[in-house]
């Protein structure tokens, strides 16, 4: 995010005041926080590290006096809550025009850029995706990805409903690449040790990844949501996490 992000944010959240923030104390419900494990933004409880974007979102809460739950499951399933259930965020979601009127967008939290991965001399050439729109590609159900792959004259979506699940299409032959978060790519590869077996292409795509919520979270309380973002940005709290994994 650069400066004009964080002047565009501070000047949206003028007049918000951050002295009750959390609304919890004046007879909201409770706030409740979905996502799933998709390292190294987001890791599973019993993890050695949180994830950076669940680093953010709690530093984010903190600053907002807002002690919310937070639920791990399946993404699909995620996403479903927070457009079914109240006073449900989600994150990290891609902000889509698709998905505009669908959320109430409370803070964004990172830039995410989206690539293709495919083994050693497959034929999948990372290097002219454009010229690849015939083969399966891999991503996780729900994921945005479908709507960029679509746009991009993709039509043979493999879907998974996990980082796990995507590997394995990938590595028995189910599936001619992966399509997904660049820093999520590398972060599979690294754990699995199989950073050689497979090749990247550049970034084909680069998008917001937000904190997003239900929509009968008030406007007035996401404006909160992104002062207090503005804040984290301005003090260098958000880059000093984002660095921690590698991502800034």
């Amino acid at each position: 995010m650069d400066r004009r992000d964080v002047l565009a944010l501070a000047l949206g959240a003028l007049g918000s005041s951050l002295a009750h923030a959390g609304g919890e104390a004046e007879g909201m419900a409770p706030l409740r926080i979905v996502t799933s494990h998709l390292p190294p933004l987001v890791m599973e409880p019993g993890s050695k590290q949180a994830g950076a974007l669940r680093e953010l979102v709690d530093a984010l809460c903190r600053r907002l006096e807002v002690a919310p739950e937070v639920a791990f499951m399946p993404w699909k399933r995620a996403l479903h809550l927070a457009t079914t259930m109240p006073r449900t965020a989600i994150f990290p979601l891609t902000r889509q025009e698709e998905r505009e009127a669908r959320f109430r967008w409370l803070a964004p939290l990172y830039k995410e850029h989206y690539i293709f991965m495919a083994p050693q001399g497959s034929g999948f050439d990372v290097r002219r995706p454009q010229d690849m729109t015939g083969k399966r590609i891999a991503l996780l159900r729900g994921a945005a990805q479908s709507a960029i792959l679509v746009e991009l004259g993709f039509r043979r979506l493999v879907e998974a409903s996990s980082i796990d699940d995507i590997h394995r299409y990938l590595v028995a032959g189910m599936a001619d690449a992966v399509f997904g978060e660049r820093a999520i790519i590398h972060s599979s590869l690294f754990m699995r040790g199989e950073e050689k077996r497979f090749r990247l292409s550049q970034p084909v795509r680069s998008t917001q990844a937000w904190l997003a919520g239900s929509l009968d979270i008030g406007e007035d309380e996401a404006q909160r949501y992104r002062a207090a973002m503005a804040e984290l940005v301005a003090d260098g709290t958000q880059r000093r996490i984002l660095r921690q994994y590698g991502l800034a």
